[in-house]
């Protein structure tokens, strides 16, 4: 067991030969296979639903637990899924992106089909369980919302990706599914204002797979996968992916003003310098070489990395507001 190398593979996309696999424990490996640096992006959404139910008083440590897992574990089942489906249809092999910026377990030979599939299996398993107990001890939409879950994680990579969903479904999930739903199985109420609350961190996280679809767009062209950065074309995209780092901060400011978030969340402006330096990227195509300033082994990634950052400086300020504003409503100050 090497706890260090856990760390390393959830807080970067490792690069590995087959000899590099062959030395990692069991835990190591799935968390490779799954990209479990990505899985931020749930374990945040997640957190927000649990932190605005403690806000209004309505939390639930079970069904907070359960949400958590449940919703993690089938963001890893979806990346598998997808690198399997992918594998299947052709489209990681050669010098494709996917292949060239982490191991792709199936295209470089890690792990056989049969392997990944037992992946799927067990991680998908343990997802669906904490969804079935969910709903037994829910009910109501749980149902619904459990059911919405499955479906997205079948339909995202065929045929969501492949006619230009794949990005609106990801805002959905990431937003009003994950933060409104999660709240939802606690506080068995919707309020509104947890609607709006669950977007800016969601238009962040579709900022990233924005950013993805860009840096492959000449490939899944050429691959038939149309995405929306595909359909739209890079110009359009790329603004498209500018708006998705700006929006967040003006969403934020209006559910401040409605009084859907207390003042403290306006701790987000930390964020704002890391919002300006990634920006001016996006306003240029993407180059055809590593950029100086790009930091060493990041690339293939450019447009995602970019994203990614500020995504993580963003949803680290945006939780930090939150808590902030649970202390301020829970200790009945200002």
């Amino acid at each position: 067991m090497d706890p260090r190398m856990w760390l390393r593979a959830v807080s970067v996309i490792p690069r590995l030969d087959r000899e590099g696999w062959d030395r990692l424990d069991p835990i190591a490996r799935w968390l490779v296979a799954v990209r479990a640096a990505v899985l931020v992006m749930t374990v945040t959404s997640a957190g927000l639903a649990g932190l605005l139910a403690l806000r209004d008083g309505v939390f639930d440590g079970v069904r907070f637990g359960l949400l958590l897992v449940g919703l993690t574990l089938a963001h890893a089942t979806n990346n598998l899924v997808n690198d399997l489906t992918d594998h299947v249809k052709g489209l990681d092999r050669g010098d494709s992106f996917r292949a060239r910026y982490g191991p792709q377990p199936l295209e470089h030979g890690l792990l056989t089909p049969r392997a990944m599939l037992r992946y799927v299996a067990v991680t998908g398993g343990v997802a669906l369980l904490c969804g079935v107990l969910l709903v037994l001890v829910r009910g109501g939409a749980t149902w619904w919302l459990f059911a919405a879950g499955i479906a997205l994680v079948l339909a995202y990579t065929w045929p969501l990706k492949h006619v230009g969903l794949g990005e609106p479904a990801v805002l959905l999930v990431w937003g009003p599914l994950m933060v409104g739903g999660g709240y939802y199985v606690m506080a068995d109420d919707l309020p509104t204002g947890v609607l709006w609350a669950s977007l800016p961190f969601a238009m962040c996280a579709t900022g990233v797979l924005f950013g993805k679809h860009i840096d492959k767009l000449d490939q899944d062209r050429r691959k038939g996968v149309r995405t929306l950065p595909v359909l739209l074309g890079e110009a359009r995209a790329r603004a498209v992916a500018r708006s998705l780092i700006v929006l967040p901060y003006g969403v934020v400011g209006l559910c401040v003003a409605l009084g859907h978030l207390g003042w403290p969340v306006l701790v987000i402006v930390v964020a704002l310098p890391v919002a300006r330096r990634v920006l001016p990227p996006f306003r240029s195509p993407r180059p055809q070489a590593p950029p100086a300033e790009l930091p060493r082994g990041v690339w293939p990634l450019f447009f995602v990395a970019l994203a990614f950052h500020h995504m993580r400086w963003f949803g680290g300020s945006f939780v930090v507001g939150v808590v902030l504003d649970v202390l301020r409503v829970r200790l009945g100050v200002g």
